[in-house]
């Protein structure tokens, strides 16, 4: 298996005794709300089983977009490209964001009728998305040897490194003031009167007056041993990424098999929108009834398999004590291997699109394990039944674009600050309090 190679962060050597706000996972949603809290001078620790950026926030796409969001994210992610187009001033470092535009390229007069029907809600926030004709497409994308029946298109989305962005982020969440603990998991939580009071890790005890969930694939699995109930599920994404490649689109697009960004190194990431890996186990079948609508709105997209993963699964506990080794500490990075049958499609389906990427070499390939909820929107949300206990998890594939004003969301959920928008969408109790929340069926 072959790891996106991350711009390292170093750890804080010393534990501190004491913070007021814990944060348990270093990817994307984990540094920006360390940032976001150490900004404010609020006393921050952000822990990371493995290294920063490990897993999905580094083995995603890198696309940050409005474009074709589920309404309900629309306003969060309206904040959040405002952030990353500060980013790099903000964190006084590289973390890749350009705006470079994205477009949804549509193959027939169907496809372009679904696209179009999301111009509604670019109208009601007044973006800039619009769709385009055939020939705007085939100007736009110089080289497409397909003659597109049109696209949606956003000039002002954008797209960032996925290898250099968190980590840039915890670096100066650090300069603010945040401590920031590598190969450090978080086993559990300790309590009082109710509510929260520190935190354990494999290092020893943090006391503590807020703790932020932002694990990712492995929230659930935290929460459960909290006996909360969290309905996340994993979903495997597979990646490629080419060597230079000159004379390629500059603007970053979805269209059949393929989805692709340019990147700062010359090369492209390739993946796709239209198959996704779903391993089985234990948890798929848990959590059949919450996800089967999802399941029916994507049917022909979903590839499921059954394997390892299946026995991985059921042998890793679901409890365990704070004075035990937890799974956290046995699995320090989820490194699944990529589907070569999704990124032989994917492979296939940019070259006959592009004749420029035929003979192009793929420098190397990886999965990433992607939360995803049963709305396909996240949950950025208090616990009311631990008071102090903050989730930020199940970004369903969106985590990357959305991560700064997720950061932003929830230092100001935990700060009792004004939101820098309605978290209500987001909240965790959505699943029981009778909301029964669906997928909009025009997002992606």
């Amino acid at each position: 298996m072959t790891a996106p190679r991350v711009d390292p962060v170093a750890s804080d050597e010393t534990l501190p005794a004491s913070a007021d706000v814990v944060i348990i996972g270093g990817g994307i949603i984990g540094a920006s709300t360390a940032l976001f809290l150490a900004q404010r001078g609020v006393s921050t620790v952000l822990c990371e089983k493995g290294h920063i950026g490990a897993e999905q926030s580094s083995r995603n796409w890198g696309w940050c977009r409005k474009m074709a969001r589920d309404p309900r994210e629309i306003p969060l992610v309206i904040e959040s490209l405002r952030l990353w187009q500060g980013m790099n001033e903000t964190v006084e470092a590289e973390t890749g964001f350009r705006t470079c535009g994205i477009m949804y390229l549509g193959d027939t007069a169907d496809d372009l009728a679904r696209l179009e029907a999301w111009l509604d809600h670019a109208r009601e926030y007044q973006l800039d998305t619009r769709m385009i004709d055939g020939a705007e497409v085939a100007r736009l994308l110089p080289g497409s040897a397909k003659s597109w029946a049109g696209a949606l298109y956003t000039a002002s989305d954008g797209k960032a490194e996925p290898q250099m962005a968190a980590p840039a982020i915890a670096n100066a969440a650090r300069r603010h003031g945040a401590t920031v603990l590598t190969q450090c998991a978080v086993r559990g939580i300790e309590t009082e009167a109710g509510r929260i009071a520190a935190v354990v890790t494999e290092k020893g005890r943090i006391a503590c007056q807020s703790v932020v969930l932002a694990g990712g694939a492995w929230s659930r699995l935290f929460c459960g041993n909290l006996g909360i109930e969290l309905p996340q599920l994993k979903v495997l994404g597979s990646v490629m990424r080419t060597e230079r490649l000159d004379g390629g689109p500059d603007i970053s697009a979805s269209g059949g098999l393929f989805g692709y960004r340019k990147r700062m190194d010359g090369g492209y990431t390739i993946a796709t929108l239209g198959v996704r890996t779903i391993d089985l186990v234990p948890d798929s079948f848990r959590l059949l009834p919450e996800y089967l609508p999802t399941a029916r709105l994507h049917w022909q997209k979903l590839r499921f398999r059954v394997g390892r993963a299946f026995a991985e699964e059921w042998r890793t506990p679901r409890r365990w004590a704070l004075d035990q080794a937890s799974p956290f500490e046995a699995v320090r990075v989820l490194d699944p291997a990529a589907d070569p049958v999704v990124l032989e499609r994917a492979r296939a389906s940019i070259a006959a699109s592009f004749p420029a990427f035929r003979d192009v070499a793929v420098a190397e390939s990886w999965g990433g394990m992607i939360d995803v909820m049963p709305d396909a929107i996240p949950v950025i949300s208090a616990v009311d039944s631990l008071p102090g206990f903050f989730i930020a998890t199940g970004f369903s594939g969106h985590g990357f674009g959305i991560g700064p004003g997720a950061g932003r969301l929830m230092a100001d959920m935990v700060t009792g600050a004004p939101t820098i928008v309605d978290p209500a969408p987001f909240r965790l109790s959505r699943f029981t309090d009778g909301s029964n929340p669906r997928p909009h069926p025009l997002a992606s």
